[in-house]
């Protein structure tokens, strides 16, 4: 009975100051976000929830590189696959962008019209790139691993009840471009 308890404890004490912290809503007087913190995704067991803030933060700057790279590949690119894909990133992203936009507004949170730095690297190697459509393949295949880690995390346990619903809708949109990239 004893080590029940002790497990119970040394499971719970971690949470502690995480039960703290309110983990509400983000208040709508708050000034605009911050520059991105780059949500890095690890083992699913391990993997922290970002903040609404943060959440938002990287959400809007992955919507924001998947369409300005797409937008390079299409004038880039000679392949008819990879300017097909490239189409409906732009398709794709244009929608789920305002969807997130949307959700932020309420939230006080505007999106971000550069790219975080980490995405603002890749579109330069991406700029630079001698064979561009494997290196395009290659960030697009990384890229949306993330975006489904980063929408499939916050929405199961992210603390926004504005934010979880369009995690939700958006990582159905993520999964599907991950199978069409098998076909690129």
């Amino acid at each position: 009975m004893r080590r029940t308890a002790q497990k119970i404890v040394a499971l719970m004490l971690p949470m502690l100051p995480l039960s703290a912290c309110g983990g509400g809503e983000q208040p709508r007087a708050q000034a605009a976000p911050r520059a991105p913190l780059q949500y890095q995704p690890a083992r699913a067991a391990a993997v922290a929830t970002p903040s609404a803030r943060t959440y938002f933060a990287t959400a809007s700057s992955i919507e924001l590189f998947e369409i300005l790279s797409s937008e390079l590949a299409l004038q880039r690119s000679a392949n008819a696959r990879v300017r097909d894909f490239a189409s409906r990133m732009i398709q794709s992203h244009k929608g789920t962008s305002s969807q997130l936009s949307l959700a932020g507004r309420r939230l006080n949170l505007l999106p971000s019209a550069t790219l975080s730095p980490t995405y603002q690297t890749e579109l330069d190697q991406l700029r630079a790139a001698a064979d561009f459509d494997s290196t395009y393949k290659r960030q697009q295949i990384a890229l949306h691993r993330q975006a489904i880690s980063l929408h499939r995390n916050y929405a199961a346990r992210g603390a926004s009840p504005t934010l979880r619903p369009v995690a939700q809708a958006i990582l159905p949109v993520y999964q599907r471009h991950m199978q069409l990239l098998r076909y690129l």
